[in-house]
């Protein structure tokens, strides 16, 4: 059975890689409770090619 709820799952991706012009894309997967956070989230993770912490905001 499918669970039923508010939690989301949600696909962030880094804005500063994208603006670089380098190969590649850092995307990380998390989840997100829809009813609590219904804007779109931005959260700083770790991105492995530029090898410092940026910005990522949710996609899609």
């Amino acid at each position: 059975m499918a669970k039923k709820g508010n939690r989301v799952q949600v696909i962030l991706e880094c804005t500063e890689h994208k603006n670089s012009g380098m190969p590649g894309t850092s995307r990380y997967i998390t989840t997100k409770n829809r009813k609590n956070t219904p804007e779109r989230v931005e959260l700083k993770k770790f991105n492995p090619v530029l090898k410092k912490m940026t910005v990522h905001k949710e996609i899609k």
